[in-house]
């Protein structure tokens, strides 16, 4: 069988809770336009997480988990029990020697900060406002070995929109999960608090960010354009935080660079793997 013969099957975890956004749309269009330019038949199934209760099996090749509202500590609900077995089951499957060909997962945002609370990383806290815009962030030693990263200048430029955030790793448990802090938040050498996680690869095949990686730049200034959402991020935020957005979302080397890159980068990896030849 050639590699081409056999679907790269994706599944994406809808954290959403049915809340319009726009993360839902710009993963579609990454996973549509890896397959096209890679010329490879791609198929991809979303799951329901938090409303009916979905979660998919071992049966996909790739998976990516995204961003969603509210508050990422666990209540005890019967979706989070569901997603936190989810993740214990990808990294006991992988962690299977018998398993030659691993899975890979992507987590975005609430996915991510679920993730760093359910495997004890860091500390995961409301922000005293919330972070919305563009912001450079900075790799680590890590972040700057690894090949998620590689294409990205450094710092390079994400789209934030968070309540949250994920601090004060905790390096045993890090070291106990064999995970690498990739990337922190600006550097604010007048603020006397602690930088924010921004990526941490978990694992060799599980990999999230703070950020959005799937926020397309072109989509973003559409959306931004219209009068009653810049009236709103005005309002909200400043003209300032309005002005610098559109601009960083116009630079071909910011939003749409990390677009290009990340997730892009991650489907590459994981299909690569998957398809490689038995005696590779």
């Amino acid at each position: 069988m050639t590699t081409h013969e056999k679907h790269f099957r994706i599944a994406i975890l809808d954290m959403y809770n049915g809340h319009p956004n726009e993360g839902m749309r710009c993963i579609k269009k990454i996973i549509a336009a890896f397959g096209e330019q890679e010329s490879v038949p791609v198929e991809f199934t979303v799951f329901d997480v938090r409303q009916k209760l979905e979660i998919p099996g071992m049966d996909f090749d790739a998976y990516i988990s995204t961003g969603g509202p509210g508050n990422p500590a666990p209540v005890g609900e019967a979706w989070e029990k569901k997603f936190f077995g989810f993740l214990d089951k990808i990294l006991a499957y992988n962690a299977k020697r018998q398993n030659r060909i691993k899975k890979h997962l992507f987590l975005i945002c609430h996915s991510f900060q679920m993730a760093c609370i359910h495997w004890q990383l860091a500390s995961v806290s409301k922000r005293r406002k919330t972070s919305f815009g563009t912001f450079p962030v900075h790799k680590t030693s890590s972040g700057r070995k690894d090949p998620l990263l590689n294409a990205l200048s450094d710092p390079f430029w994400i789209v934030d929109s968070r309540d949250f955030q994920v601090t004060l790793p905790n390096q045993f448990a890090f070291d106990a999960l064999g995970a690498k802090l990739l990337c922190l938040e600006k550097i604010r050498p007048h603020v006397p608090l602690e930088r924010a996680v921004m990526a941490i690869r978990f694992s060799s095949e599980i990999v999230g960010t703070q950020f959005h990686p799937e926020a397309d730049a072109e989509g973003m200034l559409r959306y931004f354009l219209k009068d009653d959402k810049k009236e709103a991020i005005v309002n909200a935020h400043g003209e300032q935080k309005y002005n610098d957005m559109i601009e960083h979302l116009n630079d071909p080397d910011k939003i749409s660079m990390t677009e290009a890159v990340i997730i892009p980068t991650f489907l590459k990896n994981a299909f690569n793997k998957t398809f490689q030849p038995a005696y590779a």
